[in-house]
Parts: C-alpha cells; sequence; structure tokens
C-alpha cells in the first residue's frame, strides 16, 4: 500500500523529510498521532545503509521536536512495527497530560477513530509544518 502511494492518504501530507515522508495519521484520538513513510521500499531497519538509518532517525526526531512544540506532550511514543504493512513507518504519537491511558500502548487503548473534518485536519497539519520547518530540516 505505502508503496503504490495508496496509503497514507495524499490530503494527510504534511512534508517530506530527508528519507521519508511525513502524514498527519486519519485517526487523531491522540492528537498530533503522525506517521513517516520511508521513501523507498524497505521492511527491516537492517535492509537499510547506515547512512539511511542515520537520516530516516533524524527524520523521526525532527517531527518528534515539531510535535513537542505543538503539542506539549508528557511523552513521545515512537512505533515501528510493520506487521500489518510490510513497509518501513515510523508512527510518532503525542501522549498529552490529558490522555485516557498515560501507561497503555496506543494500540490497546479501545476507542472510537476519531477523524478530522478537513478544515480541523488542514489547520493542525499547517501547525505541525509551520514548526517542522521552523525547527528542523524536513
Amino acid at each position: 500500500m505505502a508503496c503504490e502511494g495508496a496509503w497514507p492518504s495524499s490530503d494527510h501530507w504534511i512534508a517530506d523529510g530527508a528519507i521519508s515522508t511525513v502524514y498527519l495519521f486519519d485517526d487523531q484520538f491522540f492528537p498530533g498521532w503522525t506517521v513517516l513513510v520511508l521513501k523507498r521500499h524497505a521492511t527491516e531497519l537492517f535492509h537499510l545503509s547506515a547512512e539511511e538509518r542515520h537520516r530516516v532517525i533524524e527524520d523521526v526526531s525532527a517531527v518528534a521536536d515539531a510535535l513537542m512544540a505543538v503539542f506539549r506532550p508528557v511523552k513521545m511514543n515512537y512505533e515501528l512495527l510493520g506487521n500489518q504493512l510490510p513497509h518501513i513507518h515510523w508512527h510518532v504519537i503525542p501522549r498529552l497530560p490529558d490522555d485516557p491511558a498515560p501507561r497503555d500502548s496506543v494500540w490497546t487503548v479501545m476507542h472510537g477513530k476519531r477523524v478530522l473534518d478537513s478544515t480541523q485536519r488542514t489547520e493542525r497539519i499547517n501547525t505541525i509544518r509551520a514548526q517542522l520547518l521552523r525547527h528542523s530540516a524536513v
């Protein structure tokens, strides 16, 4: 899906990083949940060169820094799984002070999917993008 450009949706695009593309995750139950998708196909970190690994971690760190500035979370979560989508993609998830389950993985928190309307989504994307431009090279 990620290789064919079918996921994430292009209207969730935030920015292009050195080696990944940054998108707002479609479920915003955890506000600011962002996904970085590797621009080329690979399923494991060891499939990347040392330089590529360095660059993807720099992209992830830049996004986390921007999300920290926007959302002021208590903690940032980072997920690189690939069990359902075998393509390297990082989930970067701010965990806010009012988090309903601050010690649990986001995957185990039962909730209704929160989809932003187009105005809310555009506003959130623009806010994150502005921070990325201000604080990093992404």
